[in-house]
């Protein structure tokens, strides 16, 4: 009826082990390439895209409809790739462009 009930003894603290390596999303290799990735999305027209590519990365008008086709029937296309850093750069530029971009190691 009233009884109290105990949940034993506390469990015994521990310190968090350190590894010495990273691991998650900062394991990184830093002699992989990063590459940008475009996503298809509802909002821009394919003409935008191709014109983003071309502004952005200078790519040729055939190259830049051939990536944006493969972003329209595949869903996403490789644009970019080289250092993190640079990587950081496009997928910052083509979103003030107003376009879906990630980027990951190759």
């Amino acid at each position: 009826m009233g009884g109290v009930v105990t949940a034993g003894p506390p469990a015994p603290l521990t310190a968090p082990v350190e590894t010495g390596q990273p691991v998650g999303e900062t394991d990184v290799d830093p002699d992989r390439p990063w590459v940008v990735i475009v996503w298809n999305d509802p909002i821009n027209l394919m003409s935008y895209v191709t014109f983003v590519l071309q502004k952005l990365f200078g790519y040729p008008l055939e190259v830049a409809e051939k990536l944006m086709l493969q972003v329209h029937y595949d869903g996403r296309a490789v644009v970019s790739n080289g250092t993190r850093e640079k990587a950081e750069l496009d997928v910052f530029r083509l979103h003030e462009h107003g376009l879906w971009a990630t980027m990951q190691q190759d």
